[in-house]
Formats: C-alpha cells, structure tokens, sequence
C-alpha cells in the first residue's frame, strides 16, 4: 500500500508539472502575441501601379491598384485613395518612368487634365536648352535621358592669341540629360543616333551654350552621376587642351586663357551676382638666341654667354 501511494503521489506531480509548462507556453504566447501586435506600425492604403508607365503615359484606373503598406514606409506625396489620384476621372499623365507595384507619387505624375510637359522635369531655378549633336559628340548615340554628362567646347582662337591654337574646354559639368531629340523617357535603354539632346541647366549656363555652339563645336561627355554634395564641395578640375598637348600621357599645360581687359568693381554685400577674378595673362615668349654656360675651374665658377647652334 505505501508503495502504491508514493507512485500514486509521484504521476500526479508529473501530471501537474505538465500542467503547469502547458499554462506557462500559453500565458507567454499570448503576451508575446500582444508586444507584436503593439510593436506593428498601423497599415495604410497606397495606389501602387499595376502595370510599367512611360514618360507620358495618361494613367487610368485600370492600371492603378491599392495595397496595403506600413504607415512608416510609405513614401511622401503618395495617395491613398483612386479618387484622390483621379478624381472625377480627371487623367493624369506619368512624368516619369514608373514601375510595377512602384508607389505612385505627386512628383512622378502631371496634375489633372495635365499633359506631359519639359518644363514638368526641371529642377526648380533650371532651365531647358537643347544643342545639336551629332553620332560623334552625341557618344555614338550612348547619350540617352537620364544621363549625367560633361560638356566640351573646341574652338580655334584668333591670330593674336597664342599663334591661332585650336584649343578645347570644359564648359559645362555634371549636366543632366533631360531629353533625346523629341523622346524624354528614361525607360529608353538602346543607343539611338540624334541629331539634338536636351540639357538642364542655371540661366547663365544656358547662355554659355548658346554662345559656345556660335564659336566653337560642343561634344559630350558621359560621366557617373556623383553625389551631389560632394560634386559642389570637391567639382572635377579643369583644365585648358591645347595643339601642344597632343602627346600620349602628357599634359604641357602651356595654355593659359587670356584674362578680361579690365578689371570690376567689387560687389556689394546686396548684389547677388559672384565676384569675377581676372585670369592672369601668360604671354609666351620667344626662346632667346643665347644661352649660358657656367665654367668651374677648382673654387672658380665663370659664366660665359654663347650663341645657339643648330641642334642645340
């Protein structure tokens, strides 16, 4: 009988620790459940694109859907309703390339009733100018929408500076490519030979280019899209290519632009245009026809002019 009682006694110990491990995994489950629930951000409806939208693509709702994304996710000038990106069916036009289930944003589509516009891609304070390329300056049609780019202007200077050089500049830097002839999308992605390219740019640089095509011949340069801070804190040096510098991994940088005439008056502290420097003027001169020959006989060091020779 006592034997019986001890095992009787020791299964419902086991009984009860089960008990209580089971009652323990279910009151944590649930507690952990709840911290999850509390920790998920809150849900909101988004429109996402249903399917891949062009530069110009007049949206409609067939190619609109609304999903589900966390409040913290969502990117700005989203919306959150079909009637708040079309009301009234009013279309909207796609500004620039937008893909499947790609948030559609305020910044990416034209107003209502609105139309696909080049003055809808500037930057604020920008401008659009376009220049005539051609398969060689234009980078063998590689130049496409989107694209960062570097301009260069070769012209040839009059016969009073520098013995008539042609030489080749920098004009413009990190210039982003706004359009390709008559097509603006960035979801072009094969060469195309054109004939114009449509840049952005400042007023003053808008002017640099019209003037430029005048005098010289534009060429462009692809370069890797930088980061912007960094691009205006360190820019890329320039400099001057001369007739002189055609030599393989040489730079002579023997040319050096002629300044202005005249010298500016300083700026005001109201005036909002920079201060202009004067370039230094480097005049080249004539080698001489002598040179000097220094002779040293024990502590004795003798300068003597002679005349030069051919070959020498």
């Amino acid at each position: 009988m006592p034997q019986q009682r001890s095992m009787i006694v020791i299964a419902l110990a086991i009984l009860l620790g089960f008990i209580a491990v089971y009652l323990a995994n279910v009151w944590l489950g649930s507690v952990e459940q709840k911290q999850q629930q509390a920790a998920a951000p809150a849900m909101v409806k988004v429109a996402v694109a249903r399917v891949d939208m062009d530069y110009g693509t007049v949206i409609t709702p067939e190619m609109v859907r609304m999903t589900d994304l966390p409040a913290n996710a969502v990117p700005q000038g989203t919306f959150g309703s079909l009637a708040e990106l079309l009301p009234m069916n009013k279309p909207r036009v796609a500004l620039r390339t937008i893909a499947v289930n790609e948030p559609i944003q305020a910044a990416r589509v034209s107003g209502e009733n609105g139309r696909a516009t080049m003055s809808s891609l500037l930057r604020p304070d920008m401008r659009a100018v376009a220049v005539r390329i051609n398969d060689v300056s234009g980078v063998a049609g590689f130049v496409l929408p989107g694209e960062v780019v570097d301009v260069l202007v070769t012209r040839t200077l009059p016969a009073s500076e520098a013995g008539a050089n042609e030489i080749t500049d920098v004009l413009l830097q990190n210039v982003r490519v706004l359009a390709i002839d008559q097509n603006a999308s960035e979801a072009v992605d094969k060469p195309q030979v054109s004939r114009t390219v449509t840049l952005e740019s400042s007023q003053v640089d808008a002017q640099k280019l019209a003037l430029a095509e005048r005098v010289g011949s534009l060429s462009l340069v692809i370069r890797k899209p930088a980061d912007p801070a960094k691009e205006q804190a360190a820019p890329s040096p320039v400099v001057t290519v001369s007739a002189d510098d055609l030599r393989d991994g040489a730079y002579a940088g023997s040319f050096r632009s002629p300044g202005p005439l005249f010298m500016p008056s300083a700026p005001t502290m109201t005036s909002a245009a920079p201060g202009w420097r004067p370039a230094v003027r480097h005049v080249r001169r004539k080698p001489s026809n002598k040179v000097t020959v220094q002779v040293v006989r024990g502590t004795t060091n003798t300068s003597y002019e002679v005349r030069r020779h051919a070959g020498f």
